[in-house]
Parts: structure tokens; sequence; C-alpha cells
């Protein structure tokens, strides 16, 4: 795809202020090896804030940047590439796109511009990415609803200020109708949090609802008509983890490609060697196809293209595919050095493990894509 100049200019901010910022040294090791309970620094997230990025997909008069996911997309490859923990993705790509439009934005999308708030979106039940298998249930109560039931693998759901719920309010598991989203504030009663720390020491939490009461505002969208918010969110957060995808197989091809420049064996630099260049090159051309898939995926989205739907997966499918190809690569081609913790190698394989699953792994869209068309 070709940047426009605003997209480039976009670019070159972000990348220069990650790789300042967000690098490995300053955040993922300082958070981890300080025994951070949130997985990200609140402080990175308000210079995010700064720049204006927490707001990207944010509307122009909600005081955002008005823009979508080909922009976002951006942002996260540059976070990808330096395995910078923010809630970026979760908070201003899916959940506002989850709340877009309905009256939940206006409460809670000043605090996202302004770097305060951080959203967590609660789906999966079970031990994969399956919103086919909600069962959480809603029930009506006076002017609202108590939840009761049990989400896990909530992202940042320990140190989120709203996490976004998805319940069923009519029908049975697997059911598109009778799903319903709720915005649901970290400190209601009869909700209970287990903070647990993932492979790549970012954090996700175990939430059970003990029917735990919310009002009848804080329904996103309509009553049952949840699958079409729900699957706004997720479209925009798998093609949003797609491009994070892409840049942790760049950044992990980049971290390997200079070991080869520098290591020597046999009297001779081990890049000299041709088996190593051939298989360099493989994985330069599946990075620069998977960047296509994502960067087309997010251009579908924002130009509402039926077609949308199967690009994300394609583009999620293949974005996993090739960064565990990178992070393969790239621990073989550091030999056992590359196992160590002294080496950040080793982290963008716990990375990839982590983000591949989120929103569905390779193999969840594989067969989604087949399905979708039409096989």
């Amino acid at each position: 795809m070709r940047l426009t100049d605003d997209q480039k200019m976009l670019q070159d901010t972000a990348r220069t202020f990650i790789a300042d910022e967000g690098s490995i040294s300053k955040q993922l090791r300082h958070l981890r090896d300080t025994g951070c309970t949130d997985g990200f620094g609140h402080g990175l997230w308000k210079q995010f804030a700064e720049l204006g990025l927490t707001g990207i997909c944010i509307p122009e008069s909600a005081g955002g940047m008005g823009m979508g996911a080909a922009e976002a997309g951006l942002v996260l490859e540059e976070i990808g590439r330096n395995l910078t923990p923010s809630p970026f993705l979760t908070t201003a790509v899916a959940a506002v796109r989850a709340l877009e439009g309905s009256a939940q934005a206006e409460r809670w999308f000043p605090g996202i511009v302004a770097g305060d708030t951080v959203a967590a979106l609660a789906i999966d039940e079970g031990k994969r990415h399956d919103p086919n298998g909600i069962t959480m249930r809603a029930e009506k109560a006076g002017n609202g609803f108590t939840l009761s039931g049990a989400k896990q693998f909530v992202v940042h759901g320990a140190s989120a200020d709203l996490i976004i719920v998805a319940a069923r309010t009519a029908g049975s598991a697997g059911e598109a109708a009778g799903l319903t989203l709720f915005a649901v504030e970290r400190d209601a009663a009869g909700m209970s949090i287990e903070n647990v720390v993932l492979a790549d020491s970012s954090h996700a939490a175990r939430l059970t609802f003990d029917k735990v009461a919310v009002d009848g505002d804080a329904v996103i969208g309509e009553v049952d008509g949840g699958a079409t918010v729900l699957g706004r969110a997720l479209g925009a957060g798998r093609a949003g983890a797609a491009a994070e995808l892409v840049g942790v197989a760049a950044g992990a091809s980049a971290m390997t490609l200079d070991y080869l420049k520098q290591r020597k064996q046999f009297g001779r630099l081990i890049g000299e060697f041709q088996a190593l260049q051939h298989r360099a090159a493989h994985l330069f051309g599946e990075i620069e196809i998977a960047r296509a898939a994502a960067q087309k995926a997010a251009a579908l989205l924002d130009a509402g293209d039926a077609r949308a739907e199967l690009m994300v997966s394609v583009a999620k499918a293949k974005a996993g595919r090739v960064a565990a190809l990178a992070v393969q690569e790239g621990i073989q081609m550091h030999g056992g050095i590359g196992m160590t913790d002294a080496y950040d190698i080793g982290l963008y394989m716990k990375r990839e493990v982590v983000l591949g699953e989120l929103f569905g792994s390779p193999r969840y869209h594989a067969n989604r894509v087949a399905e979708l068309s039409g096989y």
C-alpha cells in the first residue's frame, strides 16, 4: 500500500517516539524486572496521549485524530517492532470501535484521549478464542441487568478503568442473536479479578461476575444486538494485532540480520554462508507479504468493504505464521544464546506466542477464511 504524506508523517513520528521511549530496555525489561502489576507504563501511555495517538480512531469532534485502522496499524507495527507494552491495541483501537456511536462513547472517549483511561475486552470464556461460545448471562433486573459468569484472557483486565463485557441476554451459545455488550466499571460490586502474568510478561485477568448489577445505560448499542458491535471491535482488534505481529516479525528479523553480520564461525561471518542468506531472504519476502495483507485488511475496514471480514482473517493468519517463522529463525540463527535472557530475541518469541493467540490464533483464522470463502 502506498502511504499518503500524512501517513508517512505519522509513521515517522511513531517510529522515532516508540524506538526512543518504548524500547525494550526502557519499558519491557524495566517493567518486568521491577514487578510492575500492570504490565505497561502509565507514564508512557500519557506520552502516547500527548502525541494524540490514544485518540487516533476517535472522531475529531470528540477530541481525537479521526483516523482509521490503516493509521492505527502503522503505530502498532512500531509497537510490535519494539515489543512496547501498551494498552494501545485494546483501548485506542478495539474498545474505541466498540464504543463509537453509543452513549458510552461520550462517557469514556475524553479519558482515552487524555491517556487517563484504559479499557479491556472481556469476551472469551474457554481455553481458546471463541466468540461463538459465549455463555455468560445478563438477566433483566429493574431498569438494568445482572451479569453472572466468568471471563478469561482479558488483556489489561486488572488495570482497566472500563471493561467491555459480552454477555448473553437471549438464546444460547453459537447463536449470533441474543448477545449484548456492557460497559462495566472497574470497581463494580460482585466482580472479582485475578491478575495473571503471561509468557511475554504482559498481564491479563480472569474475571468472575457474581450478579454484578449494571443499569440500562451500560448497554453498548442495542440489547440482543451486540453481535454487530462485537464484530466491529474484533475486526479492528484483529487487523491491529496482525499489524503488530508484522512488527514483531520485522523486529526479530532485523535483530537476527544484525547478529549475522557480527557473529564469526570458522573464521567467517555467519552471514556469509549461503544457506543462512537464503533463509533470511525467504523471511524478508514473507514479512512483506504479511505486511501487505495487514495493510489491505485495514484499508478494507476503513472503506467499509464487504470483503474486510475475510481479509482481516487472512491477515491475522498470515501475520501470525510469519511472526512464528521469524522468531524461530531468529532463535536458530542465534544458536543456544538465543534462549538466554541476555539476548532480546527470546523476548520476541514470547510476544509472538501471546499475540498470536489474541483475537484468534492462525489456525482459528485459517479455518475462518475457509468458512467465509465457502469451503
